[in-house]
């Protein structure tokens, strides 16, 4: 790389930290006590992923993304999924239409709310199985096929849903080759005693009044490229790609933990997220190459939705983020991170 190119590489990233810094201020000022979520969706954001966000009602998960959404200025659109959402009212549909003579008609496509740059998902798990699958490959082709036909999508495409974690009647459980598609699950917890009287304080009809967006879609376009081209150590690659197998209980990695409490562990598309993650985590610290701690922050959210726990588990009240903690401890232990 000659010096020209080294400089515009160092302005590229620059501009990249510079743009995070003041998307995560400006929702600093509409959202209390969420700094660790939003950096998790920024971080989704830069790498080019899709993201699962799961929280209890008010907790102003829909909110979030909206803001995002102001401050990207990209296209948006919000999907409430509801058991009576048909496929065809998120990809669009082919309408007979005439033509101005009247004579003739021809079937044209009428292109559905997922022709956006950021899709909102709102409660994604209120749809039939069938409902949700027509999201599968707008979200690893950027392409909707309708009657043979394919239609791409614009780069960037980003679907962020939500998902209520306690509500069981009239839900239906994402299938897991859906959840695989998700680069991370973000659960949203309740706000600290401090945050929540900050919260209240507030005027349930307070608005914003919008913001100004801070980045072009070609700058987030860039942005990934960035985090694509990072260099990452072998060293990293073989701890990232360890975490993953040491998931699988029928593996060779699995220790008597997982083969007890885990009925299936992560694929390999988890070791490329992790990795990816770890990436866009450096740059957003001002690193120019991911460390085995930039795995361990981007652990819970790229595995905890891809390891199903068993019977055992459940009987024993043993959640995914244990089981996580546990190959974190085993493979990644806290002194490799420093």
């Amino acid at each position: 790389m000659n010096p020209n190119e080294l400089q515009a590489a160092e302005n590229d990233v620059a501009r990249l930290r510079q743009c995070c810094q003041s998307l995560q201020k400006q929702m600093g000022t509409v959202l209390i006590g969420q700094n660790e979520v939003v950096r998790l969706l920024l971080t989704g954001l830069i790498s080019g992923g899709h993201m699962l966000v799961i929280g209890v009602p008010g907790l102003a998960k829909t909110m979030m993304v909206k803001a995002l959404a102001d401050l990207l200025g990209w296209d948006f659109r919000r999907i409430q999924f509801t058991p009576d959402l048909m496929p065809a009212d998120i990809t669009g549909t082919e309408i007979l239409q005439s033509d101005e003579s009247g004579r003739r008609r021809d079937l044209v496509f009428h292109r559905g709310p997922v022709f956006a740059n950021l899709i909102l998902a709102d409660e994604i798990n209120r749809t039939p199985p069938k409902t949700q699958a027509a999201l599968l490959e707008a979200m690893q082709e950027l392409a909707v096929t309708v009657n043979g036909k394919t239609y791409r999508l614009e780069a960037p495409f980003i679907v962020v849903a939500t998902q209520n974690p306690i509500e069981q009647e009239g839900t239906y459980p994402l299938p897991e080759a859906q959840l695989d598609r998700f680069m991370f699950s973000i659960q949203v917890d309740y706000p600290s005693r401090a945050d929540e009287l900050e919260i209240a304080a507030r005027s349930l009809r307070a608005k914003w009044d919008g913001f100004a967006p801070l980045a072009k879609k070609e700058d987030f376009r860039r942005f990934t490229e960035i985090v694509d081209q990072m260099p990452v150590s072998r060293p990293l690659l073989e701890q990232a790609v360890a975490l993953t197998t040491a998931s699988r209980p029928k593996g060779g990695g699995a220790d008597e933990y997982v083969k007890r409490y885990v009925a299936w562990g992560a694929g390999p598309r988890a070791s490329q997220h992790l990795v990816t993650a770890a990436k866009a985590s450096a740059l957003l610290d001002g690193r120019p190459t991911p460390e085995a701690e930039d795995l361990r922050r981007m652990a819970a959210p790229v595995l905890r939705h891809r390891i199903i726990p068993n019977y055992n588990a459940l009987g024993e009240g043993i959640e995914s983020d244990a089981i996580v903690k546990h190959l974190l401890d085993s493979a990644i232990p806290p002194a490799a991170g420093r």
